[in-house]
């Protein structure tokens, strides 16, 4: 901890007024010392925080922080303002403000030490040394722990009579003090640590009493049990479990915390929850086997509500057990509902459903179109009319290695529709619609209902299952219910749906489909690449993207498709590479009108463009949407339609230029994509030009300041051509 902060890191007069301009500030201290390597990439990454929740907390404290690949060390800069500066606190400005560096691998023990010194910002003691504190090494070593605060305070009293005057901002002691600061009595004196502003509350001494809160039994207290995180799993947590812990004690019940922070976790003992009479979820991020409480009265609420109001929280649970409310058992929720929110719709639902299947199918499909595309590029075409590689096949001859890699990848492909269906239905109904719905998804394939047949499959069997597990059984029926009663009377409900009823209509809609995509052609063709182009391009990876891709993929997962159906798969390909291809070329050719951390990212886009990954993009489209979005639209919906224009085909379902040699027309199918390309780059440029400012504008006016200051006129110019 001794090189976590010293005094060069410690400023007990900060100027700054605004947040951004004291996180500024400090990471110059920081950057001076060689813990941050790129001043304007770690701020972005500390405004980055700061967009997810403010760090501002009750008690005039303000606790900047962040993970970042800038910064070379664990590292902790103090700043003391005499104004204070809004952190976003609701009780007002901050005077006390940490700015914490981690670096994006930072160790356990650092983080743990950095987890210490979030406790000790709960301690009233330490807050008050803290502002009274008159040099910045007594500051420095009161924050690493050298010294405690009655050290501290002692030490400046002792100080004061030999430095005639304290530092700015100081309590100023006289000669004959031998108290602490806080009980001088002069007007900057710091206030005593039960005057300090704690950041928690306390509960009615009354509550100890209430028959609402009243302890269960007279044998032991009310126990509780808590866990705490937030998003960054430095400051946050910690401060939280120290604070609901404080307050615990005050409230006279057994109060145990488990921190899910950066440095990792340490489970509660089941035996411990299991006692436990209440539970209390203090977190912004999910919280990990939230599972282990379920049947206990829970409090769940952000991070802050730990920190700032813990009496109310332990008065809650208590309220909450002494009414006998209890969260419901874990095995009420399906994989949909564990992962959803309360109250969501059944539209939202139904596509989260068939986003399941679609999950679990996918890597089936990259697999087999793959191995595929590789047997038709070492054989030919002819290569799904080679024999058995079990009856023929010649370990020297590429006509056998072609089969092996065709049969292999037929057979994975055999997995696509019942994977899919089995999928919804898990998403649906659990493990027991496994099942049912892989059979249904088996009758689809072999009634050639195909893709529409799975997808039918899978809803009617989570449906089935779900009404089943409705029907109250005996006990004794109970244990045999999901081995055998379930997958019984399931699969042969929805065989007979699917073989009798529903199987013949949705087979002959299924035909209909693939006629009509092979039917394709001329300006048909090229409105629906651009319509494919413009979906592929929309939400980057979202539901919509998705929609448009497993449309592509469902017509390629055949043993023979069709002609259309393979253009269609190019197209969806060509489009899902132009938007991080995109985001790319714009901040390599007018990089100024990026953050230096949008300059990093587009690097990575290179690569994952390249590779048909549109993720890539999410950045730029998180950090300005109405400029990034319409223009990755336009350039994909150039590109979908041209490839459908040039007649490009793909037979792999992904792959991005790495599978070229596989693709049909490939000189204009990289002529489409390049198109597509340089027009998204043009209008992203344009559009970023005429808002008149760049989101790094800010940045760049410190840099170009600073750079004045050291008299370095070679950085006033701008960062990118």
């Amino acid at each position: 901890m001794s090189e976590m902060i010293t005094a060069d890191l410690v400023d007990l007069d900060l100027s700054a007024d605004t947040k951004e301009a004291a996180a500024r500030a400090l990471a110059e201290r920081m950057a001076a010392l060689g813990r941050v390597t790129d001043l304007a990439g770690f701020l972005a990454d500390v405004a980055t925080r700061e967009a997810q929740m403010p760090t501002g907390l009750d008690g005039g404290i303000g606790i900047p922080h962040c993970r970042s690949a800038h910064v070379t060390e664990p590292t902790l800069a103090f700043g003391r303002s005499a104004a204070g500066i809004d952190f976003g606190a609701a009780d007002g400005p901050a005077d006390l403000v940490f700015l914490i560096a981690a670096p994006a691998g930072a160790d356990d023990a650092h983080l743990t030490i950095l987890s210490a010194l979030a406790r000790q910002l709960m301690n009233a003691e330490f807050t008050a040394a803290l502002r009274s504190v008159a040099d910045t090494a007594t500051a420095a070593a009161l924050i690493r722990g050298d010294v405690t605060p009655q050290k501290a305070a002692a030490a400046q009293t002792d100080a004061a009579p030999a430095s005639g005057e304290a530092s700015s901002g100081s309590a100023q002691a006289s000669p004959a003090d031998d108290a602490a600061p806080a009980e001088a009595g002069t007007p900057d004196a710091a206030p005593a640590p039960s005057e300090a502003p704690a950041p928690k509350d306390t509960t009615d001494p009354k509550d100890a009493t209430d028959p609402a809160t009243a302890d269960p039994t007279p044998e032991h207290p009310f126990r509780i049990v808590a866990v705490t995180s937030c998003p960054t799993g430095i400051a946050h947590t910690y401060m939280a479990a120290e604070s609901l812990e404080n307050a615990g004690r005050e409230a006279g019940v057994e109060l145990v915390v488990e921190t899910q922070g950066s440095a990792g976790f340490t489970r509660l003992d089941p035996a411990l929850i299991a006692a436990a009479d209440g539970v209390i979820l203090a977190h912004d991020v999910p919280v990990r086997d939230k599972d282990r409480f379920a049947g206990k009265p829970t409090v769940d609420v952000g991070v802050k509500a730990g920190i700032n109001r813990p009496g109310e929280l332990i008065t809650e649970v208590r309220q909450k057990a002494a009414r006998g409310e209890t969260t419901a058992p874990a095995a009420a929720g399906t994989p949909v509902e564990r992962t959803g929110e309360p109250g969501e719709g059944y539209g939202t639902k139904l596509r989260k459903w068939l986003m399941s299947g679609v999950s679990y199918m996918v890597p089936f499909v990259a697999a087999g179109g793959l191995l595929i595309a590789i047997g038709f590029a070492l054989g030919g075409y002819k290569v799904n009319k080679a024999p058995s590689v079990m009856d023929h096949f010649v370990w020297t001859q590429t006509d056998s290695w072609a089969a092996l890699m065709f049969q292999i990848g037929g057979v994975a492909f055999a997995f696509l529709v019942p994977v899919l269906a089995g999928y919804i239905a898990y998403g649906i109904a659990d493990r027991p619609g496994l099942v049912p719905g892989f059979v249904g998804g088996s009758i689809a394939l072999t009634i050639n209902a195909g893709f529409l047949g799975g997808l039918a499959a899978g809803l009617i069997s989570g449906a089935v299952v779900t009404a089943i597990q409705r029907v109250r059984i005996p006990q004794a029926l109970r244990g045999i219910m999901p081995v055998v009663v379930i997958p019984l009377i399931s699969s042969a409900v929805v065989g007979f749906l699917m073989f009798v009823v529903i199987g013949k209509p949705i087979a002959t809609a299924q035909k209909g489909m693939t006629d009509w995509l092979s039917g394709l052609s001329g300006a048909n063709a090229v409105l629906l690449g651009a319509l494919l182009g413009l979906m592929m391009c929309f939400d980057l990876g979202g539901p919509v993207n998705k929609v448009a891709y497993t449309f592509a993929t469902a017509g390629i997962a055949v043993s023979d498709p069709s002609d259309s159906a393979m253009k269609i798969m190019a197209a969806v390909m060509a489009a899902g590479m132009v938007p991080p291809l995109a985001m790319a070329l714009a901040t390599t050719v007018r990089g100024r009108l990026f953050t230096e951390t949008e300059r990093e990212n587009g690097k990575a886009a290179w690569v994952l463009g390249a590779s048909f990954i549109s993720e890539g993009a999410i950045p730029f489209a998180a950090a300005d949407p109405l400029r990034v979005i319409p223009s990755a639209m336009v350039g994909g919906a150039l590109t979908g339609a041209l490839s459908m224009a040039f007649g490009a085909t793909l037979r792999a379902p992904h792959g991005g230029v790495f599978v070229v040699p596989l693709i049909g027309n490939p000189f204009l199918y990289l002529i489409a994509v390049a198109a597509g390309v340089c027009a998204s780059t043009a209008l992203v440029v344009a559009l970023k030009t005429l808002r008149g400012s760049t989101p790094g504008g800010e940045r760049e006016k410190g840099e170009h300041e600073q750079a004045g200051r050291a008299g370095s006129a070679d950085r006033e110019q701008p960062v990118a051509a």
